[in-house]
């Protein structure tokens, strides 16, 4: 629910208020993101039930069918209210104030309609969370006012551009490293809240970076900037403002006066494109901030499950990891790829060889696609996964691996599909 739109929970409020990003746009681009992340729990639910050879359950219950014709109208139509108010201009109070009043009208539609009883409980309900959640943000509050007051926010930003060495790649394994501690502790949108505010600077300021250095080799660099670049790299001066290799237009950019280096960055880029690069930053701290629900030694959400289920917390918490890494791997194509700011079929086309990727990397896991895989099928299927997420090769090396990972998993479903050979029956002596 925190990364699936609409909602998404309180985080995306917090996120708009931060980069200025309207709520409806951060709901648009969760989509694609959201639906990778859910593709690969049913990927590793349906590749565990094909090892364990679990059958449907063949009982009495209702079909989706038949649940969604009784109580679907209940669930999407307040749904449906508050993405249809939005789209149409109206604050996210306003909207989500009609949804709430929906929700008793739809119900009245259903086999069980909220009654004056009912609905009292569930506003008393609603106002004991939202006072939780009040005396939470307040708490965050005075965090957030030390932090800012007392530099601390400056001081981290710089340690973590120090340690990264200007490497997104491990900026990113630092952010994720701090949210999965402060998440032992605190709930997904404070720890939020306090990783933003110490790391999404630092690491906006890293992505701003590669698409400065990729417009420098480009050459489109505007005349006004090139003086001035020209001045910290007078070896290059000539070549300044055409297209050149990546590594000299990096050493140009590092060898401009650090005081015109914001002046540079908003000469060169566009505005959209510099609240990109923060929408980006936030995306990928949000979505670093949920793995404490699911990634050993403390995680409260695998751990309730496994009380419910009966099963031993430690283990339900490696299962819970492996079957949530697209929370890890999903933030890498937030830096590295279009899946946030690209075109529709850039977008599309990463979606695509990220589920390929999440399908190869939990049968790797499990050892198991439709049928069982050996050792080779599974060193190959994990280097496959590499391939098609890897940011700087070919596309056409990508769609290749992919092609590959195609024919294996309908070599895989031909063989899975085969019928069993009898055993030979000896000779009647």
């Amino acid at each position: 629910g925190q990364i699936m739109p609409p909602i998404m929970g309180a985080g995306a409020f917090v996120m708009a208020s931060f980069t200025g990003v309207s709520y409806l746009t951060i709901a648009a681009v969760s989509v694609l993101p959201a639906l990778i992340y859910f593709m690969s729990i049913a990927f590793y639910v349906r590749i565990t039930a094909k090892r364990l050879e679990l059958a449907p359950d063949p009982g009495p219950e209702k079909s989706l069918g038949q649940v969604l014709r009784e109580n679907g109208i209940a669930f999407f139509g307040p749904l449906g209210v508050l993405v249809s108010l939005m789209i149409w201009g109206f604050t996210p109070s306003y909207a989500a104030g009609f949804a709430i009043v929906s929700v008793v009208v739809f119900s009245w539609v259903t086999p069980r309609p909220m009654g004056p009883m009912a609905i009292l409980e569930s506003l008393a309900l609603g106002t004991r969370n939202m006072v939780l959640t009040a005396v939470l943000l307040v708490a965050i509050g005075v965090v957030i006012a030390a932090v800012t007051i007392s530099g601390v926010g400056n001081t981290f930003s710089l340690m973590i551009g120090a340690w990264a060495n200007n490497s997104v790649l491990i900026a990113i394994g630092l952010i994720a490293l701090a949210s999965l501690v402060l998440g032992m502790g605190l709930p997904v949108t404070a720890a939020y809240i306090v990783v933003a505010t110490l790391s999404a600077p630092a690491l906006a300021d890293m992505i701003t970076r590669i698409e400065v250095i990729n417009a420098i080799a480009a050459g489109a660099v505007p005349e006004n900037m090139q003086a001035i670049l020209a001045m910290g790299a007078p070896q290059y001066a000539a070549e300044i403002g055409l297209p050149m290799a990546r590594s000299q237009a990096e050493i140009v950019f590092e060898a401009a006066p650090l005081e015109m280096r914001r002046t540079i960055v908003e000469s060169i880029l566009s505005r959209d494109l510099v609240i990109a690069a923060l929408l980006t930053a936030h995306m990928i701290i949000y979505w670093l901030s949920q793995d404490s629900s699911v990634t050993p030694p403390v995680c409260l959400t695998a751990f309730a499950a496994a009380a419910i289920a009966g099963s031993r917390p430690m283990a339900t918490g490696v299962t819970a990891w492996k079957m949530a890494k697209a929370l890890y791997i999903v933030p890498l194509m937030f830096a590295f790829t279009p899946l946030l700011t690209g075109s529709l079929f850039e977008k599309l086309q990463v979606t695509v060889l990220t589920l390929a990727a999440l399908y190869c990397i939990a049968a790797a896991f499990e050892g198991h696609m439709e049928n069982a895989v050996g050792v080779m099928q599974r060193i190959l299927l994990a280097g496959l996964c590499g391939a098609l997420i890897w940011p700087d090769l070919d596309p056409m090396f990508q769609w290749t691996a992919f092609a590959v990972f195609l024919g294996l998993l309908l070599f895989n479903i031909r063989k899975a599909s085969k019928p069993a050979r009898a055993p030979l029956q000896a000779d009647r002596s």
